[in-house]
């Protein structure tokens, strides 16, 4: 008997996880729900060789994979001769492996969605469900050209995203190295001039505030790196915890500006996921549960699949999605009409549309905001402490002229 690594659902929602001794993974499904429990993920436990994005392999290198597999599988080519041509020409070393590693799996009895299964952070389960969805339909080709869409568009609104913060991000992290080089070096160095001159004993206000400034930070710059590791590491404990990870993820889809961005692209990420998943023919309720895993937010996780345990129940998908109050009631109602008329799938991908048509409109917005917003604050900073340490200047200045 095998090991099998098991996630699950009670019937209240509560997340179960353990081991079970089985012969096959469909025995483990079935003991599971003799427990009165909901399959969620089963693995068989083992050494798995899997690499995740950052360690090679990059999502342009999928999507050229799986439109080269689509290809050739359209063209009438084995599923292990597709395999091999791609193992063996393939540029990227990591790649080649795993691809080695899936053929082989193959050709001993396996399926192809297997194969990919085994390595998680490469294939994620919406990968994996929708090959397996193409095989259980003979339209693996069709599923491979969506999955490479699917991909390429993920990776655009995650750039999107990703452009919209970094700007700001650095701008501040920029204005913070200047102020501590002018709070350590520089205001230091105008404090001994104005001692040479006699003028220290008469400084303006704004200055010998600015001066104090840099004094306290450098006499208590040990203090101060403690606090910032300090401050640091409990923030990040905190949102390792679940209350701590849901009351950032609540807050940031409330935030005045970021909270709308953060929220359609949500809506985005979860239309399109939905809509690609349906299109393939997959259950919704497995979908749904695909769907959760990969929101990005965990607020809007609980969502979906408070969704899915109503849908369990007889209701449809719209009524238990305006009651959560996370997606805006246009999206609801859309959704709405698709069951209505028998079109989810269809609708779920034009609202996905709209919406990254949203998001675009709305980081350009939200990057042409920030833009004067952190010149304002870095010119603020600066500029207060230049005009602190020249006021002196004209005055000593005005005292040697009259000498």
């Amino acid at each position: 008997m095998a090991e099998w690594v098991y996630e699950a659902r009670t019937r209240a929602g509560e997340v179960q996880t353990g081991i079970i001794e089985a012969d096959s993974k469909e025995a483990v499904q079935s003991r599971l729900r003799a427990r009165q429990l909901n399959p969620v993920k089963i693995k068989k436990k083992g050494r798995q060789l899997s690499l995740a994005f950052g360690t090679g392999i990059d999502a342009k290198e999928l999507v050229i994979f799986t439109r080269q597999f689509a290809t050739m599988i359209d063209a009438g080519l084995p599923l292990v001769q597709c395999l091999d041509i791609l193992s063996s020409r393939g540029e990227n070393k990591a790649l080649n492996t795993i691809l080695k590693d899936v053929k082989d799996y193959v050709e001993q009895g396996g399926t192809f969605s297997d194969g990919l299964a085994r390595h998680p952070k490469l294939f994620d389960e919406l990968f994996v469900n929708l090959i397996r969805a193409g095989e259980m339909g003979g339209i693996l080709d069709t599923i491979l050209n969506r999955l490479a869409g699917y991909i390429e568009k993920r990776v655009k609104l995650a750039r999107q995203v990703r452009g919209a913060m970094v700007y700001p991000v650095a701008i501040f992290f920029v204005a913070m190295i200047v102020v501590v080089v002018m709070l350590a070096w520089v205001i230091p160095s105008f404090k001994g001039m104005f001692a040479e001159f006699g003028a220290a004993d008469s400084l303006p206000a704004l200055t010998q505030l600015v001066i104090a400034a840099s004094e306290g930070f450098i006499s208590n710059i040990h203090w101060i790196i403690l606090a910032s590791a300090a401050l640091v590491f409990g923030a990040t404990w905190f949102y390792r915890q679940p209350a701590g990870k849901h009351f950032v993820h609540r807050a940031l889809l409330v935030l005045p500006i970021l909270g709308p961005v953060i929220r359609k692209v949500s809506v985005a990420r979860f239309t399109r996921t939905l809509g690609t998943l349906l299109s393939a023919g997959v259950p919704i309720l497995d979908a749904l549960d695909v769907v959760s895993k990969s929101a990005g937010n965990v607020v809007v996780e609980a969502a979906i699949q408070k969704t899915s345990d109503k849908i369990r129940e007889g209701r449809t998908m719209a009524e238990p999605l305006m009651e959560t109050n996370v997606f805006p009631p246009m999206v609801v109602q859309m959704i709405g009409v698709g069951e209505q008329t028998g079109a989810l799938d269809t609708m779920l991908n034009k609202i996905a549309d709209f919406y990254e048509e949203e998001v675009d409109i709305a980081v350009a917005a939200l990057t042409s905001l920030l833009e004067p917003l952190m010149m304002v604050f870095i010119g603020g900073i600066v500029g207060t402490i230049l005009i602190a340490m020249y006021l002196p200047i004209f005055s000593i200045a005005g005292k040697v002229k009259a000498e």
